[in-house]
């Protein structure tokens, strides 16, 4: 737990880290601005390009902290100089996907459309080509909205262990199971 919160948190260039006084972290960059409340106990300190995080003691619940808060700022930092991508793929006869503005509409084999309504921070983009699976393409500086975005988006028809159809992210090895044997 600990030894990920001793490594420094570097800082590219056109990255810029300011602390308030109430302890809320903000990082501000090419792509935008991400903020954080800070615990009390945890201190944070910008020293020549790198974010240092240092905790009080050695206690169990310190040493968490300090892992937590050292993968939080690290993943706002790359957030705001590269951002966050996730793709989903739609394995199955009929699926399809179609953003219109922040409105995702797909079609996944049930009676009626879905409607996903998707956040302001994420940008959301399809791809449809003849003879492959359709690719919902996820944008945005904040990792965590993005996973969350992602898994309520393939909760909507998780792939299934026999043929594989429903939504998956591109790149997931799925388990797969054997069918019925036929007896003799």
């Amino acid at each position: 737990m600990s030894r990920i919160g001793k490594l420094p948190v570097s800082l590219p260039k056109g990255v810029t880290v300011s602390i308030s006084d109430d302890n809320v972290l903000t990082v501000k960059g090419p792509l935008g601005e991400l903020k954080q409340n800070i615990n009390r106990e945890i201190k944070v300190e910008v020293e020549d390009n790198q974010i240092i995080i240092k905790r009080p003691s050695e206690s169990k619940n310190h040493k968490s902290l300090h892992g937590l808060y050292r993968a939080l700022i690290a993943n706002m930092v790359t957030g705001v100089s590269q951002g966050f991508k996730k793709e989903l793929e739609l394995v199955g006869v009929g699926y399809r996907a179609e953003a219109k503005g922040q409105n995702l509409e797909m079609s996944l084999g049930y009676s009626h459309d879905i409607v996903f309504q998707i956040p302001n921070e994420v940008k959301v983009e399809t791809k449809t080509e003849r003879r492959s699976n359709p690719i919902i393409t996820l944008t945005c500086i904040d990792k965590q909205l993005i996973g969350h975005v992602a898994a309520k988006i393939r909760s909507l028809r998780p792939p299934e262990p026999y043929k594989g159809k429903g939504i998956k992210f591109v790149g997931e090895q799925l388990r797969r199971k054997a069918g019925k044997s036929a007896s003799v």
